[in-house]
């Protein structure tokens, strides 16, 4: 597929997305988001709370930028050393109050990665709309490796920086896996994206995205700081063990 065609598919899919939110987002001002006979109205996370986690995400966005920058820089080399393209991946993501930002990443795939997911969404392992096969085709051998201690998502302490982003919160899907949720899976918009999440630390390897969608929920309805520096403290457990896929 040619970049020109696939800019189209992107600029079509997102149009067809946000059109869809309008609806999603009139029913959530009036009712809130409707599920079956359930109707769920979250909050979010707002006042002081909200103004002590962006206080808590630059601090520790910033100390880990610093610490962090040589190694970036290494990785970033190595990337471009290991295979042909950038450094970086660049991919639109659903962030807060479904808003589109884009989400940093290293480069873990080949060039064309992204135009290749359709043709093998049929092996795809998980229960619902995202995507994820064991022995992707379209990781690269250094990619293997960042992926597995989690190093690929760095870069996004940049979009923690920017506002994009938490530290902590549901993990930012891409437009075309949103395109397949159902209205109430909108719920977990309601906070920021994270670098990590409740999901990442209990049921990681879990295929379910059901599951994946309760424990979202679960975070933003029992949201605190004390969670948030619990789910940190996990994460570096998991990191070192090179839980990541």
């Amino acid at each position: 597929m040619s970049e020109s065609s696939t800019d189209a598919v992107v600029e079509t899919m997102t149009n067809e997305y946000t059109v869809a939110n309008t609806v999603y987002v009139s029913e959530y001002s009036a009712t809130g988001v409707r599920s079956g006979y359930q109707t769920l109205e979250l909050k979010g996370i707002t006042g002081f709370g909200a103004v002590c986690k962006r206080g808590l995400d630059i601090l520790i966005a910033s100390v880990a930028f610093t610490l962090l920058a040589p190694l970036m820089a290494i990785i970033a080399a190595l990337v471009k050393l290991d295979s042909r393209g950038p450094a970086f991946y660049r991919s639109t993501r659903i962030g807060k109050d479904n808003q589109e930002f884009e989400c940093l990443k290293f480069r873990s795939m080949i060039v064309n990665a992204d135009d290749l997911k359709e043709g093998l969404r049929s092996q795809n392992q998980r229960q619902g709309a995202t995507f994820k096969i064991a022995g992707d085709p379209r990781i690269t051998r250094f990619g293997a490796f960042i992926r597995r201690y989690s190093l690929d998502e760095l870069p996004q302490i940049v979009n923690v920086l920017k506002g994009d982003m938490s530290i902590v919160g549901p993990r930012p899907h891409p437009v075309d896996d949103v395109a397949r949720y159902e209205s109430s899976d909108l719920e977990r918009h309601r906070v920021k994206p994270g670098i990590t999440g409740l999901w990442q630390v209990e049921a990681r390897r879990d295929p379910s995205f059901r599951r994946n969608m309760e424990l979202d929920l679960e975070y933003i309805r029992n949201w605190s700081l004390m969670l948030d520096l619990r789910i940190i403290c996990k994460t570096f457990a998991a990191v070192i063990r090179g839980e990541g896929q």
